[in-house]
């Protein structure tokens, strides 16, 4: 956490961020992108003011209740949350804009409440601590507690251009430490606060950020040189291209989504890291996934999901979204997984992922997907969660499929 308190600059920049957030519904990292576009700063200025804005939204409900807002009026409120944030760590807020009389005592009593609510002071809203105990059970509190961690930035290693030791050297000459994960080959952990994407490494496509648990899922896709592999929701691509790097650029890798603008995205970033193999083509009816019906060595389906198991990297989505969201997402996967599975021709393995911890998003999936398809067979799957792991948390599993039944 910070050593020293805020500038009057940085503090304006923090409050513009959480009311793009907050009022205007702007994801993080887009409220991100349009406030440090406005302004030049230093790698570890930009780096103070996310780690702010970033604990601010891990435990919104906290510095609301410490500066004695309902939650919904925190994003009139900003200053007042950016004050009450100095205080709780014991920083001197004097150069910030003074928004009424701050009342010390009062904020004294409610600091000492909010540490006998656990849920509140683990920065969780009612409706994520009733699921995360329904599903998870004693489980549940560790997993809260990680979830609250800041996230760590990883970095993948182009396997198409580089390996992980020569990409560490590379990185060390501009000045970006890192250090080496253990469990995930490809993997580096960034311990500075250098700007990743100006490196000349960024740009000669040797690396791509995504975090460890992520690269664990597009490993456990097993894809070999020549194979076809349909990589159904691709969005903007990270597994994609770790795909193709398992595939030493040898080979089909289909990449779709529903979505033009992430595939567009996906051909920029495949340029880049030399890709070659990657073709991208928009699901755009059922009639898509018909055509492509038991032609697929891997499929990986990386479902939609309620995201609860990224929440130290995406904290806002736990002030927008609501348990009524749930059930909707998983039909919505049930119905990819009945649906996009006929693409697997027999011998071909289908693998299936969330960035969820939820046991109704995943396990529970796969059980009952495998009670009505006896064409497929359970290989093995991986919960990978933040507390036991640190890395944010995803949910693999391999089927394969033996005949066309």
């Amino acid at each position: 956490m910070l050593k020293h308190p805020l500038c009057s600059q940085s503090a304006r920049l923090v409050t513009n961020v959480l009311k793009l957030v907050l009022e205007q519904t702007k994801p993080l990292d887009r409220g991100y992108s349009i406030t440090f576009s406005e302004v030049k700063l230093q790698p570890n200025e930009q780096a103070r003011i996310t780690m702010v804005v970033g604990d601010l939204m891990r435990r919104l409900n906290l510095y609301a209740y410490l500066a004695n807002l309902p939650l919904e009026d925190a994003a009139k409120n900003t200053e007042k949350l950016l004050i009450v944030w100095h205080q709780f760590h014991q920083l001197n807020p004097a150069k910030l804009p003074k928004i009424g009389v701050f009342n010390k005592n009062e904020f004294e009593t409610l600091l000492k409440k909010a540490k006998q609510d656990e849920v509140l002071w683990d920065g969780c809203p009612q409706w994520l601590e009733d699921i995360g105990k329904s599903q998870l059970g004693e489980q549940w509190p560790a997993e809260r507690k990680a979830l609250l961690e800041p996230a760590k930035r990883y970095l993948r290693a182009n396997a198409l251009k580089t390996d992980r030791d020569a990409l560490k050297k590379e990185l060390s000459k501009e000045g970006v430490e890192t250090v080496t994960v253990d469990g995930v080959p490809s993997a580096l952990e960034v311990t500075s606060n250098s700007p990743l994407f100006r490196s000349k490494a960024f740009k000669a496509g040797l690396f791509e950020q995504q975090d460890a648990g992520s690269q664990l899922v597009a490993k456990a896709v097993d894809a070999k040189p020549g194979m076809r592999v349909i990589d159904a929701c691709a969005g903007a691509g990270g597994k994609t291209l770790h795909i193709s790097a398992q595939m030493q650029g040898k080979g089909r890798l289909l990449a779709m989504d529903v979505e033009q603008w992430k595939l567009d995205a996906l051909k920029d970033r495949a340029k880049r890291a030399g890709a070659h193999n990657v073709e991208t083509r928009i699901i755009a009816s059922s009639k898509t996934i018909k055509r492509l019906k038991l032609t697929a060595d891997r499929v990986l389906l990386d479902v939609p999901c309620s995201g609860l198991g990224v929440l130290k990297r995406n904290p806002d989505s736990k002030w927008r979204d609501t348990s009524e969201r749930l059930p909707v997402l998983v039909q919505l996967q049930k119905d990819i997984l009945q649906s996009y599975s006929r693409m697997v021709k027999p011998g071909g393995m289908l693998i299936y992922a969330t960035c969820s911890i939820m046991p109704e998003e995943n396990r529970q999936q796969i059980d009952e997907f495998l009670s009505n398809n006896d064409q497929f067979e359970f290989i093995d799957d991986e919960n990978i969660t933040p507390a036991t792991t640190g890395f944010d948390g995803f949910y693999l599993a391999r089927l394969k499929r033996n005949d066309v039944s």
